[in-house]
């Protein structure tokens, strides 16, 4: 794949500046999602959020039950509501977060680059640029803060390169921070765990590989309790009766070709997905196969074909980038495993739950995809540059013709 000339003369031109354009396209991407708002948008859920922070700012109460699951954003939104900085509070505070998740994204992405810019540019321009990811900063929903704290995740994940306790520290804290965000943000974890165990079964001294297979098998019972504790709010057994591949949303829905055997009343949360997996298990493969499609296809049904071809010419290249990216041994592996494993993780939570009719279970880790998919473009960039340069120089080096030899001096 040959470059143009005219895109490299353009890239070296603006190349010195791209951070400040980087800069420069956030704010405006900001400015244009204001404006296109009227500022602050409260949609969905955003009335249940506030009315939990009002209960924080104003008497320190904390709601039980499921909305106990998404504590850290109403925490969040109880601060600038203290503050009595109100809605625009709450936004600019999503807004200063974002910006230090953007740049999160460009650091880590050249660490992984080893020092260069040009996928962390790449990166961080879809970051800024993708319209579903942006758009969140204005919203008063759980988005916002969910999608920089995973891309923070990420930048203090490769940070630990360096081995240095305050690295350890930030991770842990930002994790932590991430878990708290949103029910699902036990993924990001989950992922930073799985990095770890594989990073511990490809050392020499297998012994650390051992204890902490051991200790997850002492750990199993607790974990289980958690599983179920995080699932006891869901209704997961309604909506596979209604086969929704969207959360109530009846045109796009799996219809079973015989009656469905129905765990019995009093079985666990993770007991019932088990029972009914195993007595229908055809009917439940078509139902997550469909899920995986919704989600990841991006042709959601009340989309414009515009927004649906935008999806299919720039997301379904970054996937098969991202998939090259991922097995590339020029990347850091533990990284590698991380970015993977978020992706991967959120896809099979969707399979077993129920996509959203917009993408916000989506654009939390698109993110993990464009990352692995810059990487993987600044190599197929570097190898084309590389393939077309003994070319060049065997055109410099065509003998002249020779010319009769002047007097000599």
């Amino acid at each position: 794949m040959r470059v143009p000339d005219f895109v490299r003369l353009l890239a070296r031109r603006l190349w010195p500046y791209h951070r400040a354009l980087l800069a420069g396209l956030w704010v405006l991407v900001q400015l244009l999602f204001l404006g296109k708002f009227h500022g602050p948008h409260s949609a969905n859920d955003s009335s249940r959020y506030l009315a939990y922070a009002a209960n924080i700012a104003e008497c320190g109460y904390f709601e039980p039950g499921h909305n106990l699951r998404y504590v850290l954003y109403p925490l969040f939104q109880s601060l600038w509501l203290w503050l009595g900085l109100g809605w625009w509070g709450i936004v600019a505070g999503q807004m200063a977060v974002s910006a230090l998740a953007t740049r999160a994204i460009y650091r880590g992405t050249r660490r992984l680059a080893a020092g260069q810019s040009g996928a962390a540019a790449l990166a961080t321009l879809l970051f800024i640029a993708w319209p579903d990811i942006q758009q969140f900063n204005v919203f008063l929903l759980t988005e916002s803060l969910f999608i920089s704290l995973l891309a923070l995740s990420f930048g203090a994940f490769t940070r630990l390169q360096r081995g240095r306790p305050r690295d350890w520290a930030l991770l842990i804290v930002i994790l932590v921070l991430t878990v708290l965000a949103r029910p699902n943000g036990f993924m990001v974890a989950l992922a930073a765990a799985l990095a770890g165990l594989d990073a511990l079964r490809r050392a020499p001294d297998r012994r650390p590989w051992r204890a902490a297979l051991l200790a997850l098998v002492l750990l199993s019972p607790l974990l289980w309790l958690a599983l179920n504790h995080q699932l006891a709010t869901y209704y997961l057994m309604d909506t596979y009766q209604r086969g929704e591949l969207i959360f109530r949303y009846q045109l796009w829905a799996v219809h079973q070709a015989a009656p469905l055997q129905m765990p019995p009343n009093g079985t666990g949360p993770v007991a019932r997905v088990l029972y009914f997996a195993a007595h229908n298990p055809i009917y439940l493969g078509r139902l997550m196969l469909g899920k995986l499609f919704v989600f990841v296809s991006y042709l959601k049904p009340h989309y414009s074909l515009a927004h649906r071809a935008v999806g299919v010419l720039v997301l379904w290249p970054a996937y098969w980038l991202a998939g090259r990216g991922a097995r590339r041994a020029s990347i850091w592996q533990p990284a590698r495993v991380f970015l993977a494993a978020v992706f991967l993780l959120q896809t099979a939570i969707v399979m077993l739950t129920v996509d959203d009719w917009d993408v916000r279970f989506l654009a939390p880790v698109l993110p993990v995809v464009f990352v692995l998919a810059a990487l993987e473009l600044q190599r197929l960039w570097k190898a084309s540059i590389e393939a077309e340069t003994p070319q060049s120089a065997a055109l410099h080096s065509v003998p002249k013709p020779c010319l009769p030899a002047g007097p000599r001096l």
